[in-house]
């Protein structure tokens, strides 16, 4: 697996759960590849922020005429 395939899946593995094959290979690469590894560390530091910003929308509250 090189660099582009292994940010790619690191990327995809935010919105959709990897298969085997897909882990086993982004978890071989990381292991030898700093700059992947650094990568992968980044996209879930910036996923778990961007979620506390996310504000859960309350259905009885909008039915109310609430925001």
């Amino acid at each position: 697996m090189n660099c582009k395939s292994t940010t790619q899946l690191l990327s995809q593995a935010q919105d959709r759960k990897l298969t085997m094959r897909e882990k086993g290979g982004v978890t071989l690469h990381t292991i030898m590849c700093k700059g992947c590894r650094n990568y992968g560390k980044q996209v879930q530091q910036l996923s778990n922020l961007s979620k506390q910003f996310v504000e859960p929308v309350n259905l009885a509250d909008k039915d109310k005429g609430g925001s």
